[in-house]
């Protein structure tokens, strides 16, 4: 494997300060979020009191709502069969670069940027539909989702995976890149797939974006 210092990435911009916004070390995530979840947790532990059942519960729900939305963007957004050439290219930027080139070990975690806008917009959501009493914990385990999704993802480009987990997931990933199937599309979980089955699906054309 080639390390991220000396990788031949596939350059996307001319402008190199636009350039080095698609490249991300992948201890970043992990840097940016770890003391969010963090603040969030104590928040609901040491500021709303909240019980270790209460917040167990919510844990799950949070995960759980986690691999959904994972599923859901990965299938329809970051595979939408765009017609114009300018969704074509949106649709190249979010994912199809890393369908041309899955081993690129700089474009395997989410840019922060990004990232933090788009937990923004979903806490503004998930606060419509969540008492506040429970939305910390629940954005925090929500975030644990998210940083798993991430790491399980680099892992399974770059690492060997040798427990039977790992094999499993990185097997069922890589099978979604290289089958060219229109199915597979969990990464941290196979949960979604099987629910809406599409564990298997039909071939791309060759043609196609994927």
């Amino acid at each position: 494997m080639s390390s991220a210092k000396n990788y031949p990435s596939l350059r996307i911009f001319k402008n190199p300060i636009l350039e080095a916004t698609t490249h991300v070390h992948p201890i970043v995530p992990l840097l940016l979020w770890t003391p969010v979840i963090l603040a969030l947790l104590y928040y609901s532990v040491a500021i709303q009191n909240l019980s270790f059942t209460t917040i167990s519960l919510w844990a799950l729900i949070a995960l759980v709502s986690w691999t959904f939305l994972e599923y859901i963007l990965h299938r329809y957004l970051f595979h939408f069969p765009a017609k114009s050439r300018f969704g074509k290219y949106l649709v190249f930027l979010f994912h199809g670069l890393h369908h041309d080139d899955p081993n690129d070990p700089t474009r395997l975690v989410f840019p922060p940027v990004p990232a933090i806008l788009i937990v923004i917009v979903l806490y503004t959501l998930f606060s419509l539909m969540i008492p506040f009493a429970y939305l910390q914990v629940f954005m925090a385990f929500f975030l644990v989702g998210y940083l798993c999704y991430d790491y399980i993802h680099y892992a399974t480009h770059h690492f060997p995976m040798t427990n039977k987990v790992g094999r499993y997931l990185k097997k069922y990933h890589l099978q979604h890149h290289f089958k060219k199937e229109r199915a597979r599309y969990g990464v941290s979980s196979p949960l979604w797939d099987y629910v809406f089955g599409t564990t298997t699906g039909p071939r791309y054309d060759e043609d196609e974006n994927y």
